[in-house]
């Protein structure tokens, strides 16, 4: 998977991501693509194309446990967040939708750099540098590839160990 790296830092909430608010009006990821990231930047959304990276610093996808804030990061075209953490909450809600949750060191990523998401690693095509990546248990992986959850469990039935 590659993608062009969109930079946030530390401590992205839910909110940020995708205000609460918006949840009242659709739960459709093309509507809510378009206010992807509107309480940082109002112009975001427009900037974004299908295969963007989401970085970030520690604990992204902090405050409420609201599943939207990954329906409208997969409804924008997006298929991985890379962030050197994620709260629990989002990191098991992006698993359960299909997107790829990678923990690394985000530091040396900047805007625009083009990264390529390998197994066990993210390597900056723009910079030469290789981030090893924290391993995925391997049932959250086949989860993910599955594109979520419920794929998932449509294909297999049940969870196997």
């Amino acid at each position: 998977m590659t993608g062009r790296a969109r930079v946030f830092g530390n401590d992205i909430n839910t909110d940020y991501i995708i205000t609460s608010r918006r949840k009242r009006e659709s739960l459709d990821p093309a509507v809510l693509r378009v206010y992807l990231f509107e309480e940082i930047d109002p112009r975001f959304a427009a900037t974004m194309e299908a295969g963007d990276v989401i970085v970030a610093g520690k604990n992204f996808g902090c405050g409420s446990a609201m599943e939207v804030a990954v329906t409208a990061v997969l409804g924008a075209g997006i298929r991985a967040v890379v962030a050197r953490s994620f709260s629990r909450t989002y990191y098991r809600n992006a698993v359960n939708n299909g997107l790829l949750p990678v923990e690394c060191d985000t530091g040396g990523i900047s805007e625009g750099d083009m990264l390529a998401i390998g197994e066990g690693e993210v390597r900056n095509e723009t910079t030469g540098v290789i981030l090893p990546v924290a391993p995925l248990q391997e049932i959250m992986q086949q989860i993910v590839s599955a594109g979520g959850l419920v794929p998932y469990m449509k294909r297999h039935g049940d969870f196997r160990l």
